[in-house]
């Protein structure tokens, strides 16, 4: 046998399988150990209140709400306010059934009287707000009644003062819009001329509103039906006030056809009546003043009555 074919087999004999890995669970175990570690050692970074910060913060919050700033109570020299200084004080029950008192010495009582008196003070501010909403409107329906005598159409409206503001009704019947029609007559654009400075120096946003009587409009005229034709009528009227100079911006426009008549049907006058255009003066006040104006309006019509 040639020294070749020796040198082959003994290279054979020592070639060995190679060993499996039983061990490698050992890396991911190890692994998942070290990033547990990793998550505890941020968990204990985050439990790290830094107090001067956290009672600055704990500071501005009872500034904000109104409670007592107090000095912390620990071990340390810090003259940080203490978080739990600012929560409410734990109340004493043994003074009995109306005589639960605080820490700081309020009764019951003391607390309802407070209560009380915060609640009183706020119905007598909504009073007054309502009072002098009432007052500027009733200048406001003085002004323009004024306007309107002044320009020969004395009694051409009549006023009211509800929750929108001052509602001026003007009567459209043979005034404003001849029978079925849209367009102003004369006298209609005379009136509304009168009107405009008054209007022009109020403060107030205005609501046109467009309102027909229950006669149903001509099948063979240009309006479907009464909703278009209030509708048109309403925005006629805010297209005149804003050629006198009142900003459109100030106003809008809506058509109720015959769905909010000013006096029942069974009245002999409703047909004439219920046919009008309404200038809503809109009150400025918050709706909890608002929702007294008709109440004073209707004081003040009865006083003015006596």
């Amino acid at each position: 046998m040639s020294a070749a074919g020796r040198g082959r087999r003994r290279s054979k004999q020592h070639e060995e399988e190679e060993h499996e890995n039983h061990e490698r669970w050992l890396v991911s175990y190890a692994d998942m150990v070290t990033l547990l570690m990793c998550l505890f050692i941020v968990l204990f970074a985050m439990s790290q209140i830094d107090k001067q910060k956290f009672a600055a913060l704990a500071s501005g919050l009872a500034s904000s709400f109104g409670a007592p700033i107090t000095a912390m109570q620990s071990n340390s020299t810090s003259s940080s306010p203490s978080v739990l200084s600012g929560l409410p004080k734990p109340v004493d029950i043994a003074a009995g059934v109306g005589q639960t008192k605080t820490s700081e010495g309020l009764s019951q009582q003391q607390v309802d009287a407070a209560a009380a008196q915060a609640a009183l003070q706020r119905a007598q501010n909504i009073q007054a707000e309502a009072k002098n909403a009432y007052d500027e409107l009733a200048a406001a329906r003085a002004a323009i009644d004024k306007a309107l005598t002044a320009a020969g159409y004395a009694g051409a409206a009549t006023y009211q003062i509800d929750q929108r503001g001052l509602v001026v009704h003007v009567i459209a019947d043979k005034v404003l819009f001849d029978e079925g029609k849209a367009d102003l007559r004369v006298d209609g654009a005379h009136l509304l001329d009168a009107l405009a400075p008054t209007l022009i120096g109020l403060p107030n946003k205005l609501r046109i509103e467009g309102h027909a009587n229950i006669t149903p409009v001509d099948p063979k005229g240009p309006w479907p039906s009464n909703w278009e034709l209030s509708a048109y009528r309403a925005t006629t009227v805010l297209r005149h006030l804003g050629a006198d100079s009142i900003p459109e911006t100030r106003m809008s426009a809506a058509g109720y056809a015959s769905t909010q008549p000013l006096v029942p049907y069974t009245n002999p006058t409703a047909m004439t009546v219920n046919r009008r255009v309404d200038l809503v003066v809109l009150s400025t006040a918050s709706q909890e003043a608002n929702d007294q104006l008709a109440a004073l309006d209707a004081a003040g019509t009865q006083k003015g009555t006596k």
